[in-house]
């Protein structure tokens, strides 16, 4: 029953559960839950766990403990060092090639939308927005930051390599023409078996 209560607490969050919701969602007595609460508080401290269960303004919540705060800090202010999804590199790339831009102008680029792509890219201070555009909305212009260039090992954006040239699309429905022809003829001096 108590890892249920665990569940449970985890589950509601910062809103907590009062001991009166627990009761009825587990279909026991009030004081039988304020109980269970109790005894799975005293748990968590006589165990010396990561968490603690706290009681705020009469509901039940999973927090930390307070003396890992130092530890809560450094975690915080830590640059973030996960990989780059696909999503957000091709993101990143446009946005460094082509800065200043907008939301729109990048997702014409990619043909897809890239709001999360953005949003991961500014979480982890690698673009920033560096203006309005004029027009209508004014939308936002994206720009690589400081951080970009330390994550990439740049001194500056003319460090970045060159982009790659644009074929197009006429060049590549040609060369796949001539790619399946070729291919065709080599079907053809196959020897029978």
């Amino acid at each position: 029953m108590k890892a249920v209560i665990e569940g449970l607490l985890f589950v509601a969050g910062s809103e907590g559960l009062e001991p009166k919701q627990l009761a009825a969602i587990l279909d026991l007595a009030p004081d039988d839950a304020l109980d269970l609460l109790y005894d799975l508080q005293s748990d968590f401290a006589r165990e010396g766990r990561g968490l603690v269960i706290a009681e705020v303004a009469g509901a039940f919540q999973l927090t930390t403990r307070p003396e890992h705060v130092p530890f809560f800090e450094k975690l915080a202010v830590q640059p973030q060092s996960a990989t780059l999804s696909q999503a957000a590199l091709e993101t990143l790339a446009i946005i460094a090639y082509k800065q200043p831009i907008t939301r729109v102008g990048i997702e014409e680029i990619r043909g897809v939308k890239s709001e999360r792509a953005l949003h991961n890219l500014i979480a982890k201070q690698l673009i920033k927005e560096v203006g309005r555009a004029e027009g209508p909305g004014r939308p936002i212009l994206y720009g690589t930051t400081k951080e970009f260039l330390e994550y990439f090992g740049l001194r500056g954006l003319d460090e970045l390599p060159p982009p790659p040239a644009f074929i197009p699309q006429e060049q590549v429905a040609e060369d796949e023409h001539l790619l399946f022809q070729t291919e065709d003829l080599f079907r053809d001096e196959e020897p029978e078996a």
